[in-house]
């Protein structure tokens, strides 16, 4: 069935749409600059000097070194090339890593992996606003411990960790311990300065941001020692091999600076979206938002569970009236089951497969939540009804 009248995307942490323009730099490096960056000729230098100014305005963003920039296909690949190569890179110094039960499947499997490889992993517990416990984060750091791996923003909650404060943690207990933020859901929303927080390597992905898919960054400090993953020509200064994506690098430094420009602006818009929806869907009966929901949480995700409704039917009864949203995150949903997420917070089980994400991104409107709402009111008791039938 299609959707009637204008569509609603509420799906903004799975992927957004680009700025106009993104767009525009992106077809401009694809048509006119479309050289290989490793050539010498006069096309070779339009293309270096494209993912030279991406890489300048990435730098900027986070007060870092432009040689501490490594651009990747997204968040996947950032994720492990800090884990693997760093833990392979040091794992002289010892087989111990960290990280917590809340993790995106790009941080999960790459320690899963790395466990069979002979690493020892600790997963750190959180509590009901799926915060992770700083104590805990104590008690296993050791002797052993190489890297610290926790995301800044929960793809799936919005619950947001305290990242300074680990930074500070670890930089008192051990400072030879490498610590690893996945930024993919926090940057563009918050203002980040990895030095001043302690972070030595941080993962980001272009089209989180209203930028491009398959273009995403590494910011490693340059004092990490780390290991490539991929072998080829030596692009990237060796640690990441491969052809230059012109295109999509010039796309993502052009998101960058549109994301970043009215900074404040942008995220207070976030939050009126945010609270107005949150506002509307506590005033429902049987619906339960997860986490946090003011200002101590991210900007841009709400977390609902619909009791008595299945979250797949109630997904694609919206999708009829063209509002679209998500069971959980976008790389999740490639792989049946319940939340892993939301059993670490130790959500009631009636809820676990009764969960949406609803996510807000530059294009949003308080209309476009009021019709949400409003969808949401006509379906939950004709849905609950046929449920129980």
């Amino acid at each position: 069935m299609e959707p009637a009248g204008k569509e609603i995307y509420f799906d903004n942490s799975a992927t957004t749409r680009v700025f106009d323009s993104v767009r525009d730099v992106m077809v401009q490096a694809m048509t006119e600059e479309y050289g290989n960056m490793s050539s010498k000729h006069k096309k070779g230098v339009e293309a270096e000097r494209r993912i030279k100014s991406a890489r300048e305005t990435i730098a900027a963003s986070l007060k870092a070194k432009e040689k501490e920039i490594f651009f990747t296909s997204g968040g996947t690949e950032s994720n492990n090339l800090a884990l693997i190569g760093t833990a392979l890179a040091n794992k002289r110094a010892g087989r111990h890593l960290i990280t917590t039960c809340i993790e995106h499947a790009s941080v999960y499997n790459p320690m899963a992996f790395l466990e069979e490889q002979g690493f020892r992993v600790t997963y750190l517990p959180v509590d009901a606003n799926g915060i992770v416990s700083l104590e805990a984060l104590r008690e296993a750091l050791c002797e052993e411990t190489i890297l610290v791996s926790v995301m800044y923003v929960n793809n799936e909650i919005g619950a947001v960790e305290p990242i300074g404060e680990i930074g500070a943690l670890l930089k008192e207990k051990n400072p030879s311990v490498y610590f690893h933020v996945d930024a993919i859901q926090a940057y563009g929303k918050y203002v980040i300065r990895p030095k001043k927080l302690g972070i030595d390597l941080l993962s980001v992905s272009g089209h989180k941001i209203h930028g491009p898919k398959g273009a995403g960054f590494l910011y490693v400090d340059e004092r990490v020692k780390i290991k490539p993953i991929l072998y080829g020509g030596g692009q990237e200064k060796g640690l990441r091999s491969g052809t230059e994506n012109v295109p999509g690098f010039a796309g993502l430094g052009q998101a960058v600076r549109e994301i970043y420009t009215d900074h404040e602006a942008r995220v207070e818009w976030l939050y009126t979206l945010k609270e107005r929806l949150v506002n509307g869907l506590k005033a429902m009966e049987g619906v339960t938002v997860h986490g946090r929901t003011g200002r101590d949480s991210a900007p841009q995700i709400v977390s609902a569970g619909f009791e008595g409704v299945r979250a797949e039917v109630l997904l694609h009864a919206l999708e009829d009236k063209g509002i679209y949203v998500s069971s959980g995150s976008a790389c999740s949903s490639n792989h049946p089951g319940v939340s892993g997420t939301l059993r670490g917070l130790g959500v009631k089980e009636t809820l676990l497969d009764s969960t949406l994400r609803f996510s807000f991104g530059a294009f949003n409107t308080e209309d476009e939540v009021d019709e949400c709402l409003k969808a949401l009111h006509e379906l939950l008791p004709v849905l609950r009804r046929y449920r129980r039938g």
